[in-house]
């Protein structure tokens, strides 16, 4: 007859994380534990992890500061000189570290993009809803799209090459860019059709404008004599001046503005791009998760 091995008991045995190790608890009496536990403040109902939303909210605020650490050394280096190391070096944190957060450099690149992009799509839809003649729907469209122009992630849209991007994000691009050509181009026909704007081509008059206020991202620099609000009302002027069937307003010809705007004013003129700069887009927050 087979004898059977008899295997010692086991009790008491804990689970330690992140790493799993298994052992033998210490024996205590019950008396003890009791006074441990009312001493200690595990014992409250308070949960010692961070709700859901906290935990979300503490995520989305690490990509956010990822995204504006990589799109200002991506400005300042070039995208192919930055590197991850550097980014990681500047937050303080080891580059194994970004990959919970972004898969690559080209997807970090087109995150900051489409911050940018949804900025321009906020200022479309709010130039849209303000009401007014084609030519006054043309000028505020300008100003808000000139002084996004003089932020990071207003020039992330046209400093960077889409062919760094992958295929499926470059036909996004295209598409949003046609998008923003289009606004132009109607706001001009708008004006046209009411007398607000010359007889033209409204497609040579968007190119002519857009292709002004793009180059502003490559120029621009902050801290200069012109603010980036400044720059845009006079961009806004002296770009449909020439089509305008109205002349200028006076209150347009004062010399621009010099040295940096207050925060107010830059908040009262411009609230969306003061948000686009420090990540907090609506719908960015939601990508990002």
């Amino acid at each position: 007859m087979t004898s059977l091995r008899v295997l010692p008991e086991i009790t008491h045995w804990t689970i330690y994380y992140p790493w799993v190790i298994y052992g033998r608890s210490p024996q205590v009496n019950a008396t003890t534990t009791d006074a441990m536990d009312a001493s200690s403040p595990s014992s409250s109902n308070e949960s010692p992890w961070l709700p859901f939303e906290s935990r979300r909210r503490a995520r989305d605020e690490k990509r956010e500061a990822v995204l504006r650490t990589a799109v200002a050394l991506f400005l300042e280096q070039g995208y192919h000189r930055a590197t991850l190391n550097e980014v990681a070096k500047r937050l303080n944190i080891t580059k194994p570290a970004l990959y919970n957060y972004f898969r690559g450099k080209d997807e970090i690149l087109y995150e900051c993009w489409s911050i940018g992009n949804e900025l321009v799509d906020d200022c479309i839809a709010e130039t849209s809803a303000a009401g007014g003649s084609g030519l006054d729907k043309l000028r505020k469209l300008i100003v808000r799209y000139a002084e996004l122009m003089t932020e990071d992630y207003g020039k992330s849209l046209v400093r960077f090459d889409i062919r760094d991007l992958s295929e499926d994000n470059r036909k996004i691009v295209q598409t949003a860019k046609r998008r923003i050509d289009r606004a132009f181009r109607d706001y001009i026909a708008q004006g046209v059709k009411d007398g607000s704007v010359k007889p033209c081509d409204p497609k040579l008059a968007a190119f002519a404008i857009a292709g002004s206020l793009n180059w502003i991202g490559h120029w621009f620099q902050p801290g200069g004599e012109m603010t980036g609000r400044a720059v845009a009302e006079e961009f806004a002027i002296r770009l449909t001046e020439g089509i305008a069937t109205s002349p200028t307003r006076k209150k347009a010809d004062k010399p621009p503005r010099k040295g940096n705007a207050s925060r107010e004013e830059t908040s009262e003129h411009h609230p969306r791009a003061a948000a686009g700069a420090a990540g907090q887009s609506k719908r960015a927050r939601g990508r990002l998760r």
